[in-house]
């Protein structure tokens, strides 16, 4: 009997999530078949057998998500998989794992300042594990922050007008995880800064002219295009720009990488996102075109917004936004002028960048936009 675990599919990517089986249990199957299709925090991604032979178990059904390096599937004689799994891993699906961490008090979310400590008697607990309702999400009524069986009673009448949770998959969760991690750990300074693109003759997809821009900032001003290690508390400024490009899809947020992408011409920008786009549409982006970014630009203005406050993702250090652009009524060498305007805010981790850098690379991105 082998257990054939999942692999790693990339750097970062801690899980994954199983979206289809194409084999079951007692199929025959050869090396290069296709096993599993699995959903990670990037793509959608085939897994196909290492080896020839017969599927003893399958470890874990459709939406299970599975952690990189945990059982995904055993070879051989059933009986033997069975026996063989439970030596080898008492919980080989995601939840059924032990955990050694220590039971800690349960709090509440969003309760007012004076009390944190969720209270509630255990006829209440009993009441709200009954009708499924998390206490963290009750507001209470009672004495000294006491929550009460009413209290329970009434988000649970919530909670049933807006139907189950949705539970947060692939991009979505991934999203969730990357904006807990980059709260966590970044210190976050915004700058933002006008600039005239009134001379640019087409505005109606702004996206070329901001990369061409952006990489005049980094030439301008290396130490944005880095990589910050927090455990190490180093950073690593790196030549080549690797352009993360933060898109808005249905999945939810994620980021697409344009690698190499500092000596590029405006044709051959153009060329690059036309082709990153119809693999986004196709969803054919592969692993190694979702990660590995050392700067990143989020054009949100395409759909709104005039400034922001854009979040930095680990390990990067800096992520350039720009806003939606606007006719606006200006003083231009002396005389009242209307020009077309683009807003830009750039936000940096000041653990690993100056002040003084953030406005050198936001002053270089302004000119290349003007010029």
């Amino acid at each position: 009997m082998i257990i054939f675990k999942l692999p790693d599919l990339g750097e970062g990517l801690p899980d994954a999530e199983i979206v289809e089986w194409h084999v079951k249990t007692g199929d025959e199957v050869t090396t290069g078949q296709t096993l599993v299709s699995v959903e990670t925090a990037k793509a959608i991604i085939d897994i196909p057998s290492p080896q020839d032979g017969r599927i003893a178990k399958l470890f874990g059904r459709e939406n299970d998500v599975i952690e990189t390096g945990q059982p995904l599937l055993a070879f051989g004689d059933s009986n033997l998989a069975e026996e063989g799994a439970k030596a080898e891993d008492s919980g080989t699906v995601v939840g059924e794992m032990e955990s050694n961490e220590a039971i800690i008090p349960e709090t509440a979310i969003g309760l007012a300042p004076s009390s944190t400590t969720i209270k509630a008697t255990p006829a209440v607990r009993a009441l709200a594990n009954r009708m499924e309702v998390e206490l963290s999400m009750v507001t209470p009524s009672g004495r000294d922050g006491l929550i009460l069986a009413d209290d329970v009673r009434r988000v649970a009448r919530i909670l049933a007008e807006h139907g189950p949770m949705e539970p947060l998959r692939g991009v979505r969760r991934a999203m969730a995880r990357n904006m807990a991690q980059a709260r966590a750990e970044v210190a976050p300074a915004t700058l933002v800064e006008d600039a005239d693109i009134t001379e640019i003759k087409s505005t109606a997809d702004i996206t070329p002219r901001l990369i061409r821009a952006l990489i005049a900032g980094c030439k301008a001003e290396p130490s944005l295009n880095a990589w910050y290690d927090s455990h190490a508390n180093g950073r690593r400024v790196l030549e080549r720009i690797h352009l993360g490009l933060a898109v808005d899809a249905p999945q939810g947020l994620f980021v697409a990488v344009l690698l190499d992408i500092q000596n590029d011409d405006d044709e051959a920008i153009v060329g690059r996102l036309s082709e990153l786009k119809e693999k986004i549409k196709n969803r054919s982006l592969t692993p190694a075109e979702l990660r590995g970014y050392s700067i990143i630009l989020s054009n949100y203005g395409a759909i709104a917004g005039r400034y922001a406050s854009p979040v930095v993702l680990p390990p990067t250090v800096a992520i350039l936004g720009a806003g939606k652009s606007r006719d606006e009524v200006v003083v231009k060498n002396g005389e009242i002028a209307i020009r077309h305007i683009l807003p830009l805010a750039l936000t940096f981790d000041h653990r690993a960048v100056t002040g003084g850098e953030a406005a050198r690379f936001m002053k270089a991105v302004v000119g290349d936009l003007e010029n």
